[in-house]
């Protein structure tokens, strides 16, 4: 059963920024010709919307066992403490502070967070890092779903 379910995609100007490059790509080919100018804007738009799509596609879930977060997939019973992090402690997360053996759903365009410890001795991470945009939801649920 599902108890939380956030899809991580990308905001609007992401796909308006891939028409732009897609028009940038026709300008600069249209010296070649008007076919060349529309195979290249064709061609642009079809490598670059499903490159957005993909990258925006990663979801957080937590049901009553586990926690999946994009690849990522956690017994909740492997979680410890959980910190919201609101956009300057989530920079800090992703920059300085950051360990490189943490397990990460990292998404820029995000600017809250929220960082689990993990308390599984098996896993040799330190904590998970999710963007998200309603951590206080997503803690809460896991307080829940953990009890």
């Amino acid at each position: 059963m599902r108890l939380y379910e956030e899809r991580l995609g990308v905001p609007r100007t992401a796909f308006g920024l891939a028409a732009l490059l897609s028009v940038m790509a026709a300008t600069a080919l249209l010296p070649l010709g008007h076919v060349a100018a529309v195979t290249g804007m064709v061609v642009v738009a079809a490598l670059t919307a499903p490159v957005l799509h993909a990258y925006g596609s990663a979801a957080i879930v937590v049901t009553d066992r586990h926690l999946t977060a994009g690849s990522l997939s956690f017994p909740l019973s492997a979680l410890g403490l959980a910190e919201i992090l609101d956009s300057e402690e989530a920079f800090l997360w992703r920059t300085r502070r950051a360990d490189g053996r943490a397990k990460m759903l990292l998404r820029s365009h995000i600017p809250t967070a929220l960082r689990i410890e993990i308390v599984d001795p098996d896993c040799p991470a330190p904590y998970v890092y999710l963007s998200t945009r309603q951590p206080t939801t997503l803690l809460a649920v896991l307080s829940f779903a953990r009890r």
